[in-house]
């Protein structure tokens, strides 16, 4: 079984984002990191870029599969975490530590309360 974290929101994309002020933190969940195995490249979205929530601003390279990743609220990307550009495995180790993806500068901190919540998340993938 996946591990789901308190403290969290997450998307139907499979992200979760953890809110801290007006940012966001923003990574891959527990169970998207164990459904594409192994991750060898990632392709973030560039600091400075303004994303919508639920848009792809990256992509997620694994042995089996290629996905795009999803911006969980709408904002500015202010940093990528380059510790997993370089080594992409980190994600597959530590998904909701050091594994983070990148920092959104929030537009509308209210946003987050159309994420879902952890039990909301548990029942999302219990159906696939």
């Amino acid at each position: 079984m996946a591990n789901i974290i308190e403290g969290v929101k997450y998307t139907k994309e499979h992200e979760w984002v953890k809110i801290e002020g007006d940012t966001a933190l923003e990574g891959l969940t527990d169970y998207a990191q164990s459904e594409l195995s192994d991750i060898v490249m990632i392709e973030p979205p560039e600091v400075g870029r303004k994303v919508n929530a639920g848009e792809p601003v990256g992509t997620i390279e694994a042995v089996k599969a290629v996905s795009d990743l999803y911006a969980g609220l709408t904002g500015e990307i202010i940093e990528i975490n380059e510790k997993v550009v370089s080594d992409p495995s980190i994600i597959n180790k530590d998904p909701y530590g050091e594994g983070w993806l990148f920092k959104i500068k929030i537009d509308d901190p209210k946003q987050a309360e159309t994420l879902l919540t952890p039990e909301q998340y548990k029942e999302l993938i219990a159906k696939h």
